[in-house]
């Protein structure tokens, strides 16, 4: 007799793959922090953080990486036509701007006494603040 194998028991390629997908990426960057984009047609230029994405490891920065797209109108009033929006670049294509001189640093966290965790720019040792 013939032992049963049941598939569901058993985990298969691709179930292994989307559970690693799943996993968010872990980003010091935050909504409303003013970034330098380091790579791709936009770089050297500096802007907001509009959106962070953080299933995908992107974020959308005012005024970079601006696509158009054809829109269609949805009601009577909305105007259809070509418009321009910001499309999401990848966290490792940015750098936070240095509040004391304004330059791209690297990120490092310190806990403090009461416990709580900030940011520090690595180039002037200075926090940079949470825009909450």
């Amino acid at each position: 007799m013939r032992l049963l194998k049941y598939r569901k028991t058993a985990k298969r390629k691709n179930q292994v793959r989307h559970e690693i997908n799943r996993e968010r990426l872990k980003m010091r960057i935050a909504k409303g922090d003013t970034v330098k984009v380091m790579r791709g047609e936009d770089k050297g230029h500096v802007g907001e953080v509009l959106r962070v994405l953080p299933k995908t490891g992107r974020l959308v920065v005012k005024g970079a990486n601006v696509v158009k797209r054809h829109r269609k109108a949805r009601r009577p009033e909305d105007q259809s036509g070509i418009i321009s929006m910001e499309a999401p670049i990848h966290v490792s294509n940015v750098m936070l701007v240095d509040p004391k001189s304004g330059d791209a640093t690297r990120v490092r966290t310190r806990i403090d006494e009461d416990g709580t965790k900030e940011r520090i720019a690595v180039k002037s040792g200075e926090a940079i603040a949470r825009n909450r």
